[in-house]
């Protein structure tokens, strides 16, 4: 596939899980990336909580190319919520999850070339919850709103759309039985299954699609579930 030659694609937290994935669907598709994690591993190596860590990585992007045809802001992390979090901990999870897309789409601006498009990667999370896990769903839930707001501010140059994955066994496992089972679709989703919808919504085939949030979830956050249907029961905890 060389659907993206010549293309600069830009990804955050391509070290490991959905980021590495995209890394490599980019790259078989022609396109040369950059990247930045925590981690080591990647194009460049920071932390994206920290401003200078983002306009250092964004000034190497646009010093080695010049130009910038996709953004996917991938990275964020789960570390808990109002259990045990401090100020600190919540705030650094906003950051990572919601400041740092909008930094770089602001750093990169300048910089995209015709038919560019941003991929914001949220998650099923941004619509609902478990307990304790405030941090990584009002990130979420802030990159999906600002997918929206940004295809409105860069419409006419960028398109600017959003994913949300439920859940991705980001170790390609084969699930059975009701694991596999209580998705519609009959199976745990893989990282593949985002690469596939991001390459897409960066190809001509999605020139009319923008501000929109695609939900890859198996159809779960469509299955209603009560107590006793199914075999489920519902046990909170005491």
């Amino acid at each position: 596939m060389t659907e993206f030659n010549g293309k600069i694609a830009v990804v955050t937290g391509g070290a490991a899980g959905i980021g590495k994935t995209l890394v490599q669907a980019f790259e078989q598709a022609g396109a040369t990336v950059c990247s930045i994690d925590r981690q080591p591993g990647c194009t460049f190596t920071g932390d994206l909580a920290s401003e200078s860590d983002l306009n250092h990585f964004a000034d190497e992007v646009i010093a080695r190319h010049g130009a910038v045809d996709f953004l996917i802001n991938n990275a964020m992390f789960m570390n808990g919520g109002i259990e045990n979090l401090s100020w600190q901990q919540f705030n650094e999870a906003l950051k990572v999850g919601v400041s740092s897309p909008f930094w770089l789409s602001k750093r990169f601006a300048p910089c995209f070339r015709p038919g560019a498009a941003i991929i914001n990667i949220s998650s099923s999370r941004d619509r609902m919850s478990q307990a304790n896990t405030e941090s990584y769903t009002a990130a979420k839930g802030g990159i999906s709103a600002l997918t929206h707001a940004l295809a409105v501010s860069l419409a006419g140059k960028v398109r600017v759309n959003a994913i949300s994955p439920g859940w991705i066994d980001t170790d390609f496992t084969d699930y059975q039985g009701p694991d596999a089972a209580q998705h519609p679709a009959g199976r745990v989703g893989n990282p593949l299954d985002i690469a596939h919808m991001v390459l897409f919504l960066c190809s001509d085939k999605a020139g009319f699609i923008t501000g929109e949030n695609i939900c890859i979830d198996g159809g779960m956050t469509r299955q209603m579930i009560y107590h006793g249907e199914g075999g489920w029961q519902f046990m909170p905890q005491p």
